[in-house]
Formats: structure tokens, C-alpha cells, sequence
């Protein structure tokens, strides 16, 4: 289907707001996927907030310029199907990875994080990056446990005392 000049401008406008917010980016190759699985994997991606489309590579150039993804650009080849990570840099990357294990038809060809353009098996490792809530939990974590340390450590004579005290009084009951 043919696609006018106000409907090109319209995906590249779409394409390029995802981009300008997005954290990183996929281009996956999905030739053979039938209908039903293409939606499955765009209801997956719906539920992280990845933005998923299939465009042409010509309407994604133009969508990625200026863009941190622009490097993707001249690698934009085939049939591909782009994904966007908003606020979780990791979210496109656990959507295509888990669906890519069921599905041998999808294929990752680009990725792309912090304005670098990546390997293709860096899917795995940015997959792996803790979302926000969980990095958050580990910086508290560490941050908690010096001041946990510390009060144990100023807790521990006093609590030695309690415990000789303690055996003391056992000794005397069972004497």
C-alpha cells in the first residue's frame, strides 16, 4: 500500500518522538512471523511501554537524524521492526530477548544504547540491567548497610554484656 507525503510525515514525526525519548533501540529482523505471533510481540512490548513499529527504512533514517540512534542509520536494511526503550533501558532489550527465544524467526540485526551502536549480542546484557525499582533497592542497600554496620558494631558490647549476664543467671538457677 502506498503511503502519501502527510501519512510519511506523520511516521517519521512518531518515529522521531520515540527516538528523542527513548534510552536505547532495537531493530529486529522479523521476515516469517505470521500475524498472530507479530501481535503477541507488540502486546509484550505494549505492557513494558516499548515503542514498537514496523517502518520503512527509508522513513527511519529520516526519523533518526539527529537522533542518539543515528548510527543505526546505515545498517537499516531489510524487513525490520524497531523497538524503543523510554524509561527502562532495558525493557526493549527483556521483550525482544524473551520473544526471540520462542520465536528463532526474529532476529536481532541493531542495537543500540547510549548513542552507541552495539553488537547484536549485547541484547543479552542489556536485557540483564536491573529496571529503575531494583537499581534503586541495590543503591539503598549498599547506602544502608555501612549505618547497619556501625549500629551493630556500638550495639554488640552492650549486647555481650547481655549474654554473659544471661549465662550467669542460667548457672546460678541450674546450681
Amino acid at each position: 500500500m502506498a503511503l502519501d507525503l502527510e501519512r510519511k510525515k506523520v511516521i517519521v514525526g512518531e518515529v522521531a518522538t520515540a527516538a528523542q525519548e527513548a534510552q536505547s533501540a532495537i531493530a529486529c529482523e522479523y521476515a516469517g512471523l505470521s500475524v498472530v505471533r507479530m501481535t503477541a510481540l507488540r502486546a509484550a512490548a505494549r505492557k513494558q511501554d516499548v515503542y514498537l513499529r514496523v517502518v520503512r527504512n527509508t522513513l527511519a533514517r529520516r526519523a533518526l537524524e539527529g537522533t542518539r540512534f543515528e548510527c543505526m542509520s546505515e545498517r537499516l536494511v531489510g524487513p525490520l521492526v524497531l523497538a524503543f526503550s523510554k524509561d527502562d533501558a532495558g525493557a526493549a532489550a527483556r521483550v525482544i530477548d524473551e520473544y526471540a527465544r520462542t520465536n528463532e524467526k526474529l532476529v536481532v540485526k541493531l542495537v543500540s544504547f547510549g548513542g552507541k551502536l552495539l553488537e547484536p549480542d549485547a541484547l543479552k546484557s542489556l536485557a540483564h540491567l536491573p529496571t529503575r525499582e531494583q537499581a534503586l533497592a541495590m543503591l539503598m542497600g549498599v547506602m544502608k548497610a555501612p549505618i547497619s554496620k556501625l549500629v551493630r558494631t556500638l550495639a554488640e558490647p552492650y549486647a555481650g554484656l547481655a549474654r554473659v549476664l544471661a549465662a550467669v543467671r542460667d548457672q546460678k538457677q541450674a546450681a
